[in-house]
């Protein structure tokens, strides 16, 4: 038998917590574009668990989670562990999207145009 995979598990709460408000810069900005339905009326959540892991963003309807990354995920400990949480959700029938930090800040809409391409309607 499986184990089951708990997504937001309470053990996690302190540290989700931290990471929403201790955020980098990026996060912060697309949230923007995210929260509250803006974007095609999609509810995002930020720093959802699944697992073992924390993703920056998650849509439930779409079965999509946003990564942002910084410099620290493009060294083999960082390439490690994102593969690790990649294979994770895909497992699980969700979709992972990834885009560099200073893609946000640089073209904004491209990276909102990749998000929406994800949607299944």
């Amino acid at each position: 038998m499986k184990p089951s995979i708990k997504f937001n598990n309470p053990q996690f709460k302190p540290q989700r917590k931290k990471l929403r408000n201790q955020g980098t810069s990026a996060e912060a900005f697309l949230w923007n574009y995210l929260k509250q339905r803006k974007l095609m009326n999609r509810k995002f959540t930020r720093q959802k668990s699944i697992g073992n892991y924390i993703y920056d963003f998650y849509c439930h309807e779409e079965k999509l989670v946003i990564e942002l990354d910084g410099e620290d995920h493009f060294w083999e400990n960082g390439i490690k562990k994102d593969f690790a949480k990649a294979k994770l959700v895909q497992n699980l029938g969700i979709q992972i999207v990834r885009f560099e930090n200073k893609w946000v800040f640089d073209d904004l809409e491209y990276v909102l145009k990749e998000i929406t391409n994800h949607f299944k309607a």
